[in-house]
């Protein structure tokens, strides 16, 4: 039979139909099989053999180039985590909704396909991370580093699987070591950055550089009445679209619920008030006290003789404590091993429940004033304790916290109410999620409108910025539904619906005509004003000076004295044009002029002060050469990995992000 299998299936007929059933399945084969980006990725960074650094990337020849892909799941990760940051860096003024820009998104991947680079150029380069350099590194994390200050394997473990997302030691391990791998040619090339001392001391000279300026304000220029045509007009409006623009709006119904404004609880009456006394008694109690002192023998658990030498010296260091006469403190000063307390008798001063670590607590808490007891096994060792006085422990009477049990009780009768109320409309919503009036109807509650508004716009309750990220959501916008109980203040809570939405749009010339003349008669003036600041230019370089244009021209002329590089005065536009004007040259000034508020400047640098070496001190200039290497480094680091992007083959897939 099998051979009569064989025999009719071998032959040439049989190749082809075999070789026709073939060309279908390549279609359905994940496509990073033949060069794409998988169907799962986002994005794949793919290098030739470094065997054939040639080899085309075209299908079959790109089984042979080594590649990385980035996942869906990998990228949602890491956009996840700069989501996290972004809002513990603006806080309340977070926009969700903005942050899912595609810029975002593409920024993040950007740094993903940077690390993948940088990764692929390692494994090409030969780069291989020991077992060793690993561990040292994980040990080092101070998140996995016990009390006593050494790597512990129990924190390291909840730590891992209470991360996000949990990980096995097994995969943050990898994680580690594709993580070093990734930083070693980075590394080495940021910290092989440098300056020069010349390098350092021009730099240093420019910054500390001042000049003496003149400023040279042209009269102020006749407001511009003349007609502006409905040609002029529309000929403006269409080369400006984006400066007319009708912003994102929404109009709001709502219903309010502010515990101040509802009726006050009845209080509580005797009987619940000494029911709450006898509930709550420990909290009207002074914490009980002992004053301590302890002798530590230290021992290593993970050596039995250790430990049963150490007990056995702990054991005879209390029997010598107990004995009539003892001197504890001199005990202490000669045996004890905790040199935090040794030098002080072992004095541990007085100790509450909590500050001890459970054995040794629960030990001195059952001791009497005067007693010896031990030894005491704890983690850190053996412990002989004395106990040398005890206080608190002792409760305040009804009477003389009641009128706080009263004020509690009725805090908390109110928050119950206002919690109650809150809770029942948003069951009354959820009933019906994309209505207020039925809700606010059974609970006798007015619903309220608010808008239209802008996000800069809002007031009211809008202003608060919970409540403005809600109202312009794409939920509340496109679903017309009810948002969530939103928190204004404690005990004050509103919920939101959209009644009207209208997004960005360009505004209507009708409307923006007033708004486009104003624009046409500001560039004139503009335009006027520069050309009145050409023409004193023009003056100046054809050998006028400034003192005596100042009179002819009607200039008003501001001396600016030693005008520093490195602060923005009087504007940061006039900084930044004086210190890119020419260089005073024989003896003569250089000029310029800069816009300010759509008029403009004239000014004149008379003259250069570069900066003093001689006021720096040498720590300040190692300090800034320090930062140049720093600078010099991070460049080239950037600069390999920007190189190497251009010699590898990236492609995305953005559908997938």
């Amino acid at each position: 039979m099998l051979q009569k299998l064989r025999d009719k299936t071998s032959g040439w007929i049989v190749t082809v139909i075999l070789g026709l059933l073939m060309i279908p399945f390549l279609f359905v084969i994940d496509s990073s099989y033949l060069g794409g980006v998988g169907a799962q990725n986002v994005a794949k960074v793919a290098a030739p053999p470094t065997w054939w650094r040639s080899a085309p990337s075209w299908w079959p020849m790109s089984f042979l180039w080594q590649h990385h892909e980035i996942s869906s799941q990998d990228f949602r990760v890491r956009f996840e985590q700069a989501r996290q940051q972004a809002r513990q860096e603006q806080g309340e003024n977070f926009d969700p909704r903005a942050f899912e820009s595609t810029e975002n998104k593409l920024a993040v991947l950007d740094q993903m396909i940077d690390e993948q680079v940088v990764r692929l150029a390692g494994e090409q380069s030969g780069i291989v991370i020991g077992d060793n350099a690993v561990r040292e590194y994980i040990a080092a994390i101070p998140a996995f580093i016990g009390a006593d200050g050494k790597f512990n394997d129990n924190q390291y473990r909840l730590a891992l699987a209470g991360g996000n997302p949990p990980r096995t030691p097994t995969q943050f391990e990898a994680l580690v070591r594709e993580s070093i791998q990734q930083s070693v040619i980075p590394s080495a090339l940021q910290v092989s950055g440098f300056a020069t001392a010349a390098e350092a001391e021009r730099l240093l000279k420019l910054l500390g550089e001042t000049r003496d300026v003149e400023l040279a304000a042209l009269p102020e220029l006749p407001a511009d009445t003349a007609e502006v045509t409905d040609a002029q007009i529309k000929q403006w409006y269409d080369s400006h679209t984006k400066d007319f623009r009708q912003p994102e709006t929404v109009s709001l119904e709502y219903v309010e619920i502010n515990g101040a404004n509802l009726p006050a609880a009845a209080p509580a009456d005797e009987a619940a008030l000494r029911k709450r006394y006898e509930d709550e008694k420990a909290r009207f109690a002074t914490p009980e006290q002992r004053l301590a002192s302890h002798i530590l023998i230290a021992a290593d658990g993970s050596d039995p003789a250790k430990l049963k030498a150490a007990e056995e010296k702990a054991t005879r260091i209390a029997a010598d404590a107990r004995k009539p006469g003892a001197d504890f403190a001199a005990l202490a000063k000669a045996n004890s091993e905790d040199p935090g307390s040794k030098e002080h008798g072992g004095d541990l001063g007085w100790v509450e429940r909590g500050a001890m670590v459970k054995p040794f607590e629960d030990a001195l808490f059952n001791m009497q004033a005067g007693e010896v007891t031990g030894p005491v096994k704890t983690d850190f060792g053996y412990h002989v304790l004395l106990l040398r006085e005890k206080k608190g422990g002792e409760g305040r009477p009804f009477e003389a916290v009641r009128d706080q049990l009263a004020a509690e009780a009725l805090k908390a009768d109110n928050e119950r109410a206002f919690t109650d109320l809150s809770g029942r409309l948003v069951d009354l919503v959820y009933k019906n999620p994309t209505s207020l009036e039925g809700p606010a109807k059974d609970m006798g509650l007015p619903v309220q409108t608010l808008g239209p508004f802008t996000r800069t716009t809002a007031s009211g309750i809008a202003a608060n910025p919970a409540v403005l990220r809600a109202a312009f959501s794409d939920v509340l916008t496109q679903d017309g539904t009810v948002s969530d109980l939103i928190e204004l203040e404690p005990n004050h809570t509103v919920m939101i619906r959209v009644t009207d939405h209208s997004p960005e749009q360009a505004m209507p010339l009708a409307k923006a005509r007033e708004q486009v003349i104003a624009a046409i008669r500001g560039e004139r003036v503009r335009v006027a004003s520069e050309k009145a600041a050409d023409a004193v230019l023009a003056k100046l370089k054809a050998g006028q000076t400034l003192q005596a244009l100042t009179v002819s021209d009607k200039l008003q002329v501001t001396p600016l004295p030693g005008l520093p590089r490195t602060q923005p005065v009087p504007t940061p536009e006039i900084n930044r044009a004086v210190f890119t004007a020419a260089l005073p040259a024989d003896g003569k000034p250089s000029y310029g002029k800069v816009a300010m508020q759509g008029r403009y400047l004239v000014f004149a640098v008379n003259k250069v002060n570069p900066g003093n070496l001689a006021e720096i001190q040498p720590e300040q200039k190692k300090a800034f050469t320090d930062q140049l290497n720093q600078i010099d480094g991070m460049a080239a680091a950037k600069a390999y990995i920007d190189a190497m992007r251009k010699h590898y083959k990236v492609q995305t897939e953005e559908a997938n992000l």
